[in-house]
């Protein structure tokens, strides 16, 4: 959608909760309406074309904001397993090192910003611990999945395909547990229901009852692992 002269991405979803048409603008810049279980396709595209000025005046204050310190060095900190957890560099004769919580791993001794290093041993990590995890999980339900997969997303905690393919970001290890289980679940039980009916939000309720604290955790907290 065209913005002030700019194209602003928008995501349309439905939502069995949602009782009118919601706009929101997420600090990426890209924005989602939320539809009502009975909302129509075009209604919700006509709703967020009248909310151009809006989406404008949200745009700019969002631009306005200094850029945040993406950085991560000595002293720097970050989420796993759900808790900050603060940086520590050490150098000595066995080399230079980076921990965190009760990991350790080498990095370069030129390497000022850690952070791709960082997130290069998170993606190892959540992809050594996340697929044992969906197939345990999926077993229990009596569930078959065909392949999992560790994504980098941007916008999404997981998916389902059609065909039982399971991709989830690695950045659900950075999650508290339950939290973590809360995404696999969610995306388990599409293998039930591929929509976001009510149906569907009954079955995830039955496997995983503290969904809603899930969902709480990660509104509250996902933006900061983005």
């Amino acid at each position: 959608m065209w913005v002030g002269g700019r194209l602003v991405p928008v995501e349309y979803r439905r939502h069995h909760r949602a009782r009118r048409y919601v706009l929101r603008l997420h600090p990426d810049g890209t924005a989602r309406v939320s539809l009502p279980p009975r909302g129509s396709l075009r209604a919700a595209r006509e709703f967020a074309e009248r909310q151009t000025g809006w989406l404008a005046r949200q745009l700019a204050r969002l631009e306005s904001r200094p850029a945040p310190d993406r950085r991560w060095q000595d002293g720097s900190t970050f989420r796993f397993r759900g808790q900050p957890v603060r940086l520590q560099v050490v150098e000595d004769a066995a080399g230079r090192r980076a921990r965190f919580a009760d990991q350790e791993l080498p990095v370069p001794p030129d390497l000022t910003d850690l952070r791709s290093a960082i997130e290069a041993h998170l993606r190892r990590t959540a992809a050594e611990e996340l697929p044992p995890r969906v197939l345990a999980l999926a077993a229990q339900a009596g569930l078959e999945v065909k392949r999992v997969t560790i994504r980098d997303q941007r916008s999404r905690w997981g998916s389902c395909s059609r065909h039982g393919v399971i991709s989830l970001n690695w950045r659900l290890v950075q999650m508290p547990e339950s939290v973590r289980d809360y995404v696999i679940w969610h995306e388990l039980m599409h293998r039930r229901e591929l929509n976001h009916s009510a149906r569907f939000w009954r079955q995830v309720a039955a496997v995983c009852p503290d969904f809603e604290q899930a969902r709480r955790w990660l509104h509250a907290h996902g933006e900061e692992l983005r």
